[in-house]
């Protein structure tokens, strides 16, 4: 099948709203989706860009049944480890069910192991829940780390109430 990597534009971002919402039900997180398109337009395409993505699409011949050329997406942004310096933080890959075992996967994470190896980023790091055997499978296939058991770090998170809390905090 013929599929093209791309950069996102603004007006891919009620596509990737749309897999954003079926990646949480695939997560079985259905009702955690707060962001919507709008938002995405602001924070990845406003003047100081909070993430990066970049989206897989079909041609014609090939879209999806509900008629979507914008297949998969994977979406990224940079941080920073004070042992090693530049680094990428994945926070999604996606790909619809339909466009799956394909390569769409595999060249969309490619196409972001290449942005951190031409910014001279140390890592790509990225998180997987623990009962997704097909995504742990896929990323250990190519070389991935588990942490949790060579290292022992736990991934952690405040928000909400606990959030407020900690910033009421400050001097």
């Amino acid at each position: 099948m013929k599929f093209s990597i791309r950069p996102a534009r603004a007006q891919d971002c009620r596509d990737i709203e749309r897999m954003i919402t079926e990646l949480s039900v695939y997560e079985k997180m259905p009702g955690q989706v707060k962001i919507s398109y709008k938002e995405l337009e602001r924070d990845g395409f406003g003047p100081n860009p909070f993430y990066q993505c970049l989206v897989a699409e079909v041609p014609q011949e090939h879209i999806s049944t509900e008629g979507h050329s914008v297949v998969g997406y994977v979406l990224y942004f940079y941080t920073y480890s004070t042992w090693r310096g530049r680094c990428v933080y994945m926070e999604d890959l996606y790909v619809m069910p339909d466009f799956r075992g394909k390569g769409i996967g595999k060249a969309l994470m490619a196409s972001v192991a290449k942005v951190c190896s031409e910014q001279q980023c140390a890592r790509l790091q990225l998180s997987v829940l623990d009962w997704n055997k097909p995504s742990l499978d896929f990323y250990f296939s190519k070389g991935a780390q588990d942490l949790t058991d060579t290292e022992g770090w736990h991934f952690l998170r405040f928000d909400g109430e606990a959030l407020e809390n900690l910033a009421l905090e400050a001097p």
